[in-house]
């Protein structure tokens, strides 16, 4: 086998690397010289070095022709948006219609339990399955935040080559947060469940063993198979520690790039919209109070009562309204931009995985080839078996890129929907009750000249 030229290769089921377009660049680039680049660093570096790279700053764009015609109703806008939805996953998602999905998960009944050392939360998993790998084709077991820590920690280890979807956070801010409350309960919840979908519906993901003993058996062995994969991630790093790579595929820089752009705009996004629902539950507070005001009036004023409670009822209409928008916000916009800061993350930490391997082949490949100049002895397995793992790393990282790519212009989509439909709601309630308003004082305008006039 020649060292130089690599070959192609089979990974986990993945298409071979030949055969993917990557979404950030028309067709793979050859290697080309660049400074060099520190492995195991947090930062991944700017794309401008890379071949390709320019001065171009990076965008957040999908290349989706807009539509600039305006829709007859409300109602059109979103039929067209879903129909758009049709069409792009039938179109650019080849997951949706290859795949056939035999293996269904649920996360749900959140149950408290209090004991004499901890009080803790539990979730019901069930589990619908044709797989012959299941000895039972339905399960239904309880779990805690710690299991699926756990099953995302054996996924990590097992299955280094891959992006393995976020889990929420698990510390939060005593004295700021409940953890035991229902709204952060419920949230947490949501966000078990999508996790777990995630992995159920990965090509690779949900065939390991670790995902099968998660979701059917009844007590899990959390300490087996630590200690091996640990020394085997040491190893890879005292390799490679001290060593420089040469260059970097292009397009693994241009990933680099776009993580680091999408991180930026989505903690920009996350920080404007807290700001705007902490000012939004302050309004809330005072248009409450604004609205009392008009009801205590109206009882001191027989003639201006019914229109005085006419304007306290609008007030009370819109502070429904208004707390319903921000509870939409809080608990269906903010997690999901939570979840892909965090899968942000998660996909950092996969590239710096494939950076470290590609400078362990590279870093064993040179010491190879000064041994042969020195003494003629034939390239050592090692280095063939550094090659393949670098291939497989690259096949099922721009796997898993198309597939996230696709997640999020689809979570996005319907997110962005979601929050047009909450507005539109919330103004058109608040339009209708001022309206109604509107028509009370006519009518009572009507009503006062005709007594006028007897």
């Amino acid at each position: 086998m020649s060292v130089g030229a690599p070959r192609g290769l089979a990974s986990s089921g993945q298409k071979p690397i030949t055969e993917i377009l990557h979404p950030l660049s028309a067709a793979e680039e050859s290697l080309s010289p660049v400074p060099d680049v520190p492995v195991g660093g947090g930062h991944i570096p700017n794309s401008s070095s890379s071949s390709g790279g320019g001065d171009k700053e990076a965008g957040l764009t999908n290349g989706t022709p807009v539509e600039t015609s305006s829709p007859a109703s409300v109602s059109s806008l979103f039929n067209r948006l879903q129909l758009d939805d049709d069409l792009d996953a039938d179109a650019r998602d080849p997951f949706v219609s290859t795949e056939t999905r035999d293996l269904f998960v649920t996360v749900d009944d959140p149950k408290k339990h209090v004991s004499t050392m901890e009080t803790y939360i539990t979730y019901r998993v069930s589990t619908k399955t044709t797989r012959v790998e299941f000895d039972l084709p339905e399960y239904c077991l309880r779990r805690r935040y710690q299991d699926f820590d756990w099953l995302r920690t054996k996924l990590e280890d097992s299955q280094p080559t891959h992006l393995i979807p976020p889990l929420p956070e698990k510390f939060v801010m005593k004295g700021v947060v409940d953890r035991f409350s229902e709204e952060f309960v419920e949230t947490r919840m949501k966000a078990l469940d999508k996790f777990l979908k995630r992995v159920a519906d990965h090509p690779v993901l949900s065939f390991n063993p670790h995902l099968n003993a998660f979701l059917s058996a009844k007590d899990l062995n959390k300490r087996q198979g630590l200690a091996l994969l640990t020394k085997v991630g040491e190893s890879v790093k005292q390799v490679a520690g001290g060593y420089k790579l040469r260059a970097r595929p292009a397009e693994f820089s241009a990933m680099g790039d776009y993580l680091d752009t999408f991180s930026q705009k989505l903690g920009t996004i996350d920080r404007i919209a807290q700001r705007i629902l902490k000012e939004q539950t302050e309004y809330l507070t005072e248009l409450r109070e604004y609205g009392t005001v008009y009801s205590s009036w109206a009882g001191s004023e027989d003639e201006l009562r019914r229109p005085l409670e006419g304007v306290a009822g609008c007030v009370t209409t819109c502070c429904g309204s208004l707390e319903d928008l921000s509870e939409n916000v809080s608990q269906d916009f903010l997690p999901v931009l939570r979840e892909y800061v965090l899968y942000i993350d998660s996909m950092k930490n996969v590239l710096r995985k494939r950076d470290q391997s590609q400078a362990e082949y590279e870093c064993r490949l040179e010491a190879a080839v000064l041994r042969k100049q020195e003494d003629r002895t034939p390239v050592p397995v090692e280095v063939e078996k550094c090659q393949d793992k670098v291939e497989c790393f690259n096949a099922d990282l721009k796997a898993d890129w198309e597939r996230w790519q696709s997640n999020k212009r689809q979570d996005f989509k319907q997110l962005l929907t979601g929050m047009a439909d909450k507005n539109i709601n919330h103004y058109e309630k608040c339009q209708a009750a001022w309206e109604s308003l509107i028509t009370l004082l006519q009518d009572k305008q009507t009503e006062d000249k005709t007594n006028e006039t007897n």
